[in-house]
């Protein structure tokens, strides 16, 4: 069955109920400033700071825009991008194009305007819809992208350059396009990145989102009645096949756009939400909210509130024993996954496993793991050694990239390059990761990447970028510079240097020292990290 399927029939048993919110509360607070300002009175009246979607509208939403793409010559198979922020728009964009036989691309709103340009030409992109945050990044690409022939806008004020999909599909057909789907077709392609720190085009079927909808729902036991509250970015596999649970029962879900911790604490008790999945540093920062006295929580109704659970990077055991002071209600959960599996759930902790928070778990619904040695061959209980899955949520290949696809998927079995063990009661622990990939906030950021740059600058020899430990965002990047011969050089002068670089990609530490290769003349990650990843600098080590 096409995940398509299940948004059909929610529009025909759940019609009427509204299943998609969008609050913008930083929207809402201008608009109170404005009343209080007795300014601008008439023009606040109209700043929506709060949509809402019934599964029918949504359902014909998709439809709609399923019709453009194919009334304007998209045909199975072609590749449609999506670089929104969070929105009411974006799920039923995704779904349009899944309609239409279209494959749907999200792209990472970090991008800069070359990552975007690589990312459309990589994945071989021919339609594009974005938003207003992201006009000056396509106005300065848009005679690059040759082989993007359509560019749809989602919000006001159109530029001259794309056309409104708002008016473009307002008098499309709100019938479901005639088009057969199958399990096995082509559905969408997340980008990932491995050591070489460029993306990768990773290639899902609907067998492999539909299983995705399973593994969630089986995990976290989601009803129609269950309130969910989505906060990461929805072109992350992590938000969207967590929101996957909602959709296969015809849950709610709320789109909030904003992480202030008295956002979602207003958020969820306002719209009696029932389930919340947190990233490790927004967690911190609402205990944080809760014990200096911003958020009194007796001011709240969290009756509701059931669910919390975290992923995309691992968790301090010590964050959730101080959670469960203030919530001790709630349940407690955390799952590993990686985009290549379409996200979480191929590692599951399970609510009543508490008592093993530090591990990521055992195998998932429907999922099948081992932790093998470098020829393939499981390693014995204790051990440490590399974690591979295998299950109908892997991605089909890499887009274009036989060789990396061969390297990580063999015999059926996805290679995941992270390194773990497993403990006498099964349950698996990540130790480390092969690829040097450093994870901050939930964000993944690619070392090569950076390194790159850095060695761009003249009085910089070599580069090296390694993770230090931190209490809240879970890892920062820090920069080990070896400086040119008789070169003088400081660390304002790098900084200023890397203001070149998007803010999170900066490095938070700049180290002087020599950087190490090997005979081969591989950077030694191993040696800088035992020399400086137990650094003062980091506000407090993960506890084990």
């Amino acid at each position: 069955m096409p995940i398509t399927k299940i948004l059909a029939r929610n529009a025909e048993l759940y019609g009427d109920k509204k299943c998609l919110t969008e609050i913008n509360p930083e929207l809402e607070e201008r608009h109170a400033q404005t009343w209080k300002d007795f300014a601008l009175v008439e023009s606040a009246h109209n700043i929506k700071y709060r949509k809402e979607l019934t599964w029918r509208s949504f359902d014909e939403k998709a439809n709609q825009f399923a019709e453009l793409l194919l009334e304007r010559g998209c045909k199975r198979g072609d590749k449609v991008g999506i670089l929104l922020m969070n929105c009411i728009e974006w799920l039923p964009i995704y779904f349009g194009i899944l309609k239409a036989g279209a494959i749907v691309v999200p792209l990472n709103f970090r991008y800069s305007s070359d990552e975007i340009r690589y990312a459309l030409d990589l994945a071989d992109v021919s339609v594009l819809v974005f938003g207003p945050e992201f006009i000056e990044r396509m106005r300065a690409i848009k005679d690059d992208i040759q082989a993007v022939r359509a560019l749809y806008f989602v919000g006001d004020d159109c530029p001259d350059f794309a056309e409104s999909y708002e008016k473009a599909s307002a008098s499309c057909s709100k019938q479901a396009p005639n088009l057969a789907l199958s399990d096995t077709d082509d559905a969408a392609i997340y980008f990932s990145s491995g050591t070489t720190g460029f993306p990768k085009a990773i290639l899902h079927s609907h067998l492999s989102l539909v299983t995705s909808c399973k593994v969630e729902q089986n995990h976290h036991g989601q009803t129609p009645d269950d309130i969910f509250l989505c906060i990461p970015p929805l072109y992350h596999t992590g938000a969207k096949m967590h929101w996957f649970g909602s959709l296969l029962v015809g849950g709610s879900a709320i789109l909030l756009r904003g992480i202030r911790p008295k956002w979602i604490i207003e958020t969820v008790a306002n719209e009696k939400v029932s389930i919340v999945w947190l990233l490790v540093p927004w967690a911190q920062d609402i205990l944080d909210a809760v014990e200096n006295g911003e958020i009194n929580l007796n001011d709240y109704d969290l009756s509701a509130w059931r669910l919390m659970h975290i992923g995309a990077q691992p968790v301090p055991p010590s964050l959730i024993r101080r959670w469960k002071q203030y919530f001790p209600k709630h349940e407690y959960d955390t799952n590993y996954g990686l985009s290549e599996s379409s996200g979480p759930g191929a590692v599951h902790l399970g609510v009543e496993n508490e008592h093993k928070v530090g591990a990521i778990g055992k195998a998932g619904y429907s999922w099948q793991v081992k932790i093998v040695d470098e020829d393939g061959k499981p390693v014995r209980k204790g051990d440490v050694g590399e974690l591979i899955l295998c299950g109908d949520s892997v991605m089909k290949c890499y887009y274009k990239d036989p060789e990396a696809t061969d390297a990580t998927i063999k015999d059926g079995w996805l290679y995941t390059g992270d390194m773990a063990c497993e403990d006498s009661d099964g349950f698996i622990f990540l130790v480390d990761r092969k690829k040097d990939v450093i994870i901050t906030g939930g964000e993944n950021i690619y070392p090569v990447q950076i390194e790159s740059f850095l060695r761009g600058y003249d009085k910089i020899k070599d580069a090296a970028v390694i993770g230090l430990a931190d209490y809240r965002l879970g890892e920062l990047a820090a920069a080990v510079i070896e400086i040119k011969p008789g070169v003088e050089c400081d660390e304002e002068e790098i900084r200023q240097f890397c203001m070149q670089l998007p803010r999170y990609k900066r490095p938070y530490r700049i180290i002087f020292d020599n950087v190490p290769r090997n005979a081969t003349g591989k950077i030694e990650k191993p040696k800088l990290r035992a020399k400086y990843c137990g650094g003062s600098i980091v506000k407090k080590q993960i506890e084990n």
